[in-house]
């Protein structure tokens, strides 16, 4: 009886002390979710007071803008297929920047991945300083580079090509190292008995491996940027956006223009999505599947 009350007492200290943490740990939760809840609340009564109208006194006309846009399509519904040609190569300048922009990107990404990814980098002591570049490439939104970069080089599809890249190295490096990671190591070392070298450790042993996860990265992130290099666009720096902003700037009377623009991006990201999804299902099970395309 002695041993199985000494056995009882350091259970029941156990379970004493995992209740303990547990309530702890649901106090330091409901905290948490109080000073989120207040910062949000403070947060927007301080935007809606820096607002010039005020969200609140806006929400009963937030319907006026789209109502206007459709109306006018309606309206002059048979002229929607002309403007679709007309902004047509607009679109494919669009397209254009984040293709190359994409293309850059990865390439430079799937270096710098290689380099950051422990096991695998050549020099272990850059893995930090290049991760921390990763991560400010992420964190700097690419309106803000393309505005400086159109500020040194002038409008046009460059800045917006140049800025879009930037940050496609930082989300991509960041993707394409955490797949490297889960490479085996046995090819590298195979590589490595008979002395080749880090590149063709990488080419050979790794990349390979890791090919098809790069390339579903890859097209998801093209998928992105043609998103981002629309909406580049209305701040000068080429392609559809900012034929879009021309548009709604005039007001009505080129609100069916605008709405065909939005009529040929719905359609185009659309199409690039379902393209993008049949690839990317292709390479992970090896077959197409017809519930992509549904």
């Amino acid at each position: 009886m002695v041993e199985s009350s000494k056995i009882v007492r350091p259970v029941q200290g156990i379970k004493d002390s995992y209740l303990a943490q547990a309530r702890a740990k649901r106090l330091m939760n409901l905290i948490l979710l109080v000073v989120f809840i207040v910062m949000l609340v403070s947060g927007f009564n301080t935007a809606d007071q820096r607002n010039a109208g005020g969200f609140w006194a806006g929400l009963p006309n937030i319907l006026d803008f789209p109502a206007d846009v459709i109306g006018e399509a309606i309206a002059r519904r048979h002229l929607l297929p002309g403007y679709m040609v007309k902004y047509f190569p607009s679109l494919l300048e669009t397209v254009n920047i984040a293709a190359a922009s994409t293309l850059l990107g990865a390439m430079l990404g799937l270096v710098l991945s290689l380099v950051i990814t422990r096991g695998l980098a050549p020099v272990p002591w850059l893995i930090i300083p290049v991760r921390r570049v990763l991560d400010i490439l992420r964190a700097i939104p690419e309106i803000v580079v393309a505005l400086v970069l159109i500020f040194l080089l002038g409008g046009g599809p460059v800045p917006a090509m140049i800025a879009i890249a930037l940050h496609t190295v930082g989300a991509l490096g960041k993707l394409f190292s955490e797949v490297n990671e889960n490479a085996s190591l046995k090819p590298v070392e195979g590589l490595e008995s008979v002395g080749a070298s880090w590149g063709q450790r990488m080419w050979l042993g790794v990349i390979p491996q890791v090919a098809p996860n790069y390339l579903s990265y890859a097209l998801l992130r093209f998928e992105i940027n043609i998103r981002a290099s629309a909406i580049l666009g209305f701040v000068g720096a080429g392609g559809i956006g900012y034929d879009l902003r021309n548009t709604i700037s005039w007001g009505q009377g080129k609100f069916d223009e605008a709405a065909a623009i939005f009529l040929l991006l719905f359609l185009t990201i659309v199409a690039v999505d379902q393209i993008s999804s049949m690839f990317r299902h292709r390479l992970t099970n090896g077959q197409p599947s017809a519930k992509v395309m549904l």
